[in-house]
């Protein structure tokens, strides 16, 4: 596996923290092809791993990508279907950046969207696998967090400001009652807006590897960019001061998380 395309840092805990849009390069070929807007590379998740620095003591294994969303997304459906059906999204390969502005010289057409899906999507998703198979092999649970930030204000996806923390479960069915219960429990005693399964429930990572019934217990975390950046816009500077108090809320809501999937993977042994 290239380290140029993700990153594994193997834990010892049964915290799997997923990284799928925090990457920035662009393979020659696709950068290209863009345009001067697709080459800002502006819809990354920026900063991910440094914000969720504060885990290290949870001892996660963290699979992160290392290449922009814009040469594919590794959290859309690979067969192409929408996840939120009836609303505006991006595609498994963006045509556009969230705002709707058109990133693309030369669009990929179907060949070359199937040579990224083999080259990049799934590499990410089969060290995904084998770490999430691993960690139930030493624990027999994981609990798979799955770090997302975005602007605050997008009007094409949603209406007025996206509150702070939006917790995703899809609808309840990517993790258990009990540890979507904690994690919400423990999100309401914190100072940020907040919403549960709101605009954003969990993309395909959230949704495909979400078993609880498997004993995999996935929740996506969509955070607002604003929370931890100097300002939602190039150079995309990173807030110590306003980061803080966010990495205290998310230690929590992840504390809470995998304290109840403790609980209740040892009452089912």
């Amino acid at each position: 596996m290239s380290a140029d395309i993700i990153s594994v840092t193997r834990g010892s805990s049964p915290l799997i923290l997923s990284m799928p849009h925090p990457g920035t390069a662009l393979p020659p070929e696709v950068a290209a092809a863009l345009n001067e807007r697709g080459r800002l590379v502006e819809d990354t998740d920026w900063h991910m791993r440094r914000l969720y620095d504060f885990a290290a003591h949870f001892q996660p294994t963290i699979v992160e990508a290392q290449l922009s969303r814009f040469v594919i997304d590794l959290n859309r459906d690979p067969a192409g279907a929408s996840l939120y059906p009836g609303q505006e999204t991006t595609d498994l390969v963006p045509t556009t950046t969230f705002d709707g502005a058109p990133i693309w010289q030369m669009a990929p057409d179907a060949a070359e969207i199937e040579r990224r899906k083999a080259a990049y999507f799934q590499p990410y998703h089969q060290a995904l696998t084998a770490e999430i198979a691993r960690v139930q092999a030493e624990h027999g649970y994981c609990v798979l967090w799955d770090c997302h930030s975005i602007k605050s204000v997008i009007p094409r996806l949603f209406e007025g400001t996206l509150p702070t923390l939006n917790l995703g479960t899809n609808s309840g069915e990517s993790c258990a009652p009990s540890v979507e219960g904690a994690a919400i429990a423990a999100m309401a005693s914190q100072p940020f807006t907040q919403v549960l399964n709101g605009r954003f429930k969990g993309g395909w990572i959230t949704r495909h590897y979400g078993r609880p019934f498997e004993r995999v217990h996935a929740l996506q975390m969509e955070i607002a960019l604003s929370a931890y950046l100097g300002e939602e816009a190039a150079p995309w500077t990173f807030d110590e001061a306003k980061a803080a108090p966010l990495q205290t809320a998310l230690s929590a809501i992840i504390a809470a998380a995998l304290d109840a999937a403790r609980t209740l993977e040892r009452s089912r042994s």
